[in-house]
């Protein structure tokens, strides 16, 4: 058995060599088609070998930490497997490995086919910079692999540089986690002039010695810092316009993981950098979580992009596991730390569960469109008939969004509501008013979930091809399929095993709060309705599945007894009465979502326009003509303002550039003439 740091270099050694042979490929103008296949296999071997070593460091709650110098020379910095680095890279190498199996033939039929050698370059150094993020242990160092998985991404989401949508998407995904990477240096630079060191372990509880007010500063700063990252409301425009213009197996590993380098970093600052927090800061991470989750879902119901609608869930999602961070902050405020940890296992479970289906929904979209060449759903339909692999894969995708049991999605949505739920009568004041508002709205989030994802997959799957593109569309390769079955069958195991999964978490929880609260959630391999309560009742996740299972047996039985006796009589569908059903009688997307749309008329201010053609009479047009489009509220509001007086500001600057070297030499004398007065004084 190879000891977890070997394991981990050589995952490290294995992604590099993916990059390497990247390069070489692609400088040498290599376009046989093994080349792809092989440097896939790189970051498959690559995600196994960190899977392996992240499991051992997890599941034998050891953290262990030692010098890239060892293995890489001259790279002195040191890279550290606590169980919270172990169970982010966790996640990471499972989604890696899925998406790289995925990748064998998603590549040749893809815009990277141009480029297999510079899009595997990219990929596995995306793979790299993420495995260096989750262990890195300083500050310097966690900030120079944070900027090249930004670049690293960045290059793969403008990877069809062609399209002007992908340069659009990646300029703005590159602008706003610039933004985002100055706040996190500043709240950085804070918390490291308290601690004197640059050290993840001289940091740990240190934002309890700085001054408040700037530690709250530190934690704002930080907090919107990896919020850009995650995608939380309001800096989440990024996300919407990048994921859906990437390759799909890009977008699956940003939606799934690259996202989640933003929570890590959340809960890294939150639960190991600070001790207590003040109440603000627990009801201001509540509070744009409950906003993050609701709008995310109401902005994808009125998208008909598939791509983009699964990106406005991430979104979402996002918001339900800071639901669970912010009830643990307000939690470990009024000390109740059996409650806290309950709240951080949700998040960090939902965290988990999240990066799996929503990797899997990714992949099945990117099925699709390579059958279909389209991201509309307008033009989709009938595609079960034609992709039932796919259709499969993506209706298990969908019922694990939409929290339903027993798959992964239930438990940790089940685990943030038993948390609100709690802090009812937990917390004082008007405080305890948040939890039952936010748990409501939690309710509300899951239900327009579902009914997002009744539409995903009956417009895109059911009903009859509408387009040319979906009647001849043909299943996905092995490769692809085989990828997404394995997160899909992730998905049943993490919701049905969640009772034998959840003592992973007694080292994160008992390094953050001191306490290990897997047993008080579990009795007798049930989830506790009410946690820290053995006495109270308790529901089996595998009961639930053994039950839906025997409800699923019962038609497969009477078809058995009867079926065969019955003979078969083949006649006409009944078609409403019309003289033939046809794909202009399916429910369309628009359709579906009209009701939602005139509900929150005002967040959504929708606008329509109608242009009829006609010859004789208006009663009688010729064509029709329907356009209807929601208003952008967070782009129209905040950010074109933003950027128009940017733009003034600096058309206002452009006069101090006036040409004349007589004028820059002024500006010289002045500025050395100041320097020399407050150098003097000073």
């Amino acid at each position: 058995m190879w000891p977890t740091r070997d394991l981990y270099i050589a995952g490290l050694l294995a992604y590099a060599l993916g990059i390497a042979g990247g390069l070489v490929g692609h400088l040498t103008k290599r376009t046989r088609s093994w080349i792809p296949g092989l440097l896939c296999l790189f970051s498959l071997a690559g995600a196994l070998l960190e899977f392996a070593a992240a499991a051992g460091a997890l599941f034998t709650s050891t953290e262990l930490s030692w010098s890239l110098a060892s293995a890489i020379p001259y790279l002195s910095y040191t890279v550290r497997l606590d169980p919270l680095s172990a169970y982010f890279s966790l996640a990471l190498s499972l989604l890696a490995a899925s998406v790289s199996i995925y990748s064998f033939g998603y590549i040749a039929r893809s815009a990277a086919r141009r480029r297999p050698g510079l899009f595997c370059f990219f990929f596995n150094l995306l793979l790299l910079s993420l495995t260096l993020v989750f262990t890195a242990s300083n500050i310097l160092f966690f900030l120079i692999v944070w900027e090249l998985m930004v670049v690293a991404a960045y290059f793969l989401v403008v990877f069809d540089h062609e399209s002007t949508e992908a340069r659009k998407g990646g300029l703005l995904y590159l602008l706003m986690s610039r933004g985002g990477s100055g706040m996190m240096l500043i709240g950085f630079l804070l918390l490291a002039s308290a601690a004197g060191s640059l050290e993840f372990a001289a940091l740990r509880g240190v934002g309890q010695n700085l001054p408040p007010v700037l530690g709250g500063v530190a934690f704002l700063l930080l907090f919107l810092g990896f919020g850009v990252k995650a995608g939380i409301i309001p800096v989440h425009i990024w996300l919407p316009a990048a994921h859906p213009v990437a390759p799909s197996n890009v977008s699956a590993l940003m939606s799934g993981i690259v996202i989640k380098a933003g929570i890590y970093g959340m809960a890294r600052v939150f639960f190991d950098f600070y001790g207590a927090l003040p109440v603000w800061a627990g009801i201001a991470v509540l509070v744009i979580g409950v906003v993050s989750a609701l709008l995310g879902v109401l902005y994808a119901l009125m998208d008909h992009d598939l791509k983009r609608l699964l990106a406005y869930h991430s979104i979402e999602n996002i918001g339900i596991i800071l639901m669970g961070f912010g009830s643990a902050l307000l939690f470990r405020s009024f000390g109740h730390p059996q409650l806290a940890a309950l709240a951080l296992i949700a998040g960090l479970l939902h965290t988990l569960n999240h990066a799996v289906f929503k990797c899997l929904l990714f992949l099945g979209a990117g099925s699709v469109l390579h059958a279909t060449h389209t991201r509309n759903m307008e033009e989709l339909g009938g595609l079960i008939r034609r992709m039932p692999s796919t259709a499969l894969y993506f209706l298990i995708g969908a019922i694990a969004i939409s929290g339903l049991p027993p798959l992964n999605g239930f438990v940790s949505e089940w685990f943030t509501y038993q948390a609100l739920l709690a802090g009812f009568g937990a917390t004082p004041t008007l405080t305890r008013l948040a939890f039952p508002v936010a748990g409501a709205l939690l309710a509300l989030t899951a239900a327009l979930a579902a009914a997002c994802f009744v539409k995903a997959f009956g417009i895109t799957f059911l009903a009859l091809p509408r387009s040319e593109e979906a009647e001849r569309a043909q299943e996905a390769p092995l490769s692809m399929r085989s990828g997404m079955a394995i997160l899909a069958l992730a998905c049943v195991l993490l919701g049905v095993g969640a009772t034998w999964f959840l003592p992973v978490f007694d080292p994160i929880t008992s390094k953050a709060f001191g306490i290990a609260a897997s047993r008080d959630l579990v009795a007798g391999n049930g989830l506790l309705l009410t946690p820290g309560s053995l006495q109270s009742g308790s529901v089996s996740t595998a009961m639930i599945a053994v039950l839906l299972i025997a409800l699923g047996a019962v038609p497969l039985l009477l078809w058995l007894v009867w079926g065969r006796k019955t003979a078969r009589v083949a006649g006409p569908a009944w078609d409403c009465g019309l003289p033939g059903l046809t794909a202009d009688n399916a429910y369309t997307a628009t359709a579906f979502s009209k009701p939602l749309r005139m509900i929150f008329a005002v967040l959504f201010r929708p606008r329509r326009e109608i242009e009829t053609e006609f010859e004789v009479s208006a009663y009688y047009p010729t064509a029709i003509r329907f356009e209807s489009e929601i208003q952008p509220t967070f782009e129209k509001l905040i950010y074109t303002p933003l950027r128009e007086g940017v733009l003034a500001l600096a058309a206002r600057m452009r006069r101090v550039q006036a040409g004349s070297i007589h004028l820059y030499l002024a500006y010289i004398f002045v500025t050395l003439i100041l320097l020399l007065l407050f150098g003097v004084r000073g």
